[in-house]
């Protein structure tokens, strides 16, 4: 890019990542063998957008368990009869589960990361974050907020998929609805 950009992992732990084509960050992971949900990312700024959703719902609501799977060939997502890069139902399940609410940030359509994944035991648990062709002339962080894919939104798509979260969340969201306010003024 043109920008300097965060460097998330080791150039080896980099090289072994983009070879496996996904995988769980447990780094920024707060679950330990069960996830309360998953945040999954795809490309460069939806990647920055779902670890400060992390790290805002550890700093606000640290009692949830939150998995961190970051994508890189998306053709892993598919089953491994449709590609040869895909996954089998036991490894996609191992790291998506297949009961657990799954926020996806991607970096392109929705509807891709939806067919990619529409034949899974728990597509329907997907919430797909991405381009929805909202923006105008302005700064890459506003284009998310306008596109729904910025961190505050993350962290409310959480909130909301999220079963038994109930009230001790109300506080949270509304922080992250007001800080969109905030942004948008």
């Amino acid at each position: 890019g043109k920008q300097p950009t965060p460097t998330w992992l080791s150039i080896e732990d980099a090289a072994e990542h983009c070879a496996r084509g996904i995988g769980r960050w447990d780094w920024a992971s707060t679950d330990t063998d069960e996830p309360d949900v998953v945040l999954a990312c795809a490309g460069d700024v939806p990647t920055v957008e779902a670890l400060a959703a992390a790290s805002l719902l550890r700093e606000h609501l640290p009692d949830v368990r939150v998995r961190v799977v970051n994508v890189v060939d998306l053709m892993r997502l598919q089953h491994e009869s449709q590609h040869p890069h895909g996954l089998s139902d036991r490894h996609y399940d191992a790291l998506f589960t297949t009961d657990r609410p799954v926020v996806f940030a991607f970096h392109g359509y929705p509807w891709l990361i939806h067919r990619l994944t529409y034949k899974r035991a728990g597509h329907r648990h997907l919430q797909v974050r991405g381009y929805t062709e909202e923006g105008t002339t302005t700064t890459p962080f506003d284009m998310l907020v306008r596109n729904d894919l910025d961190r505050f939104h993350l962290v409310m798509d959480v909130i909301d998929r999220l079963p038994g979260i109930g009230g001790r969340a109300v506080d949270v969201r509304q922080q992250m609805v007001d800080a969109r306010h905030r942004h948008r003024r």
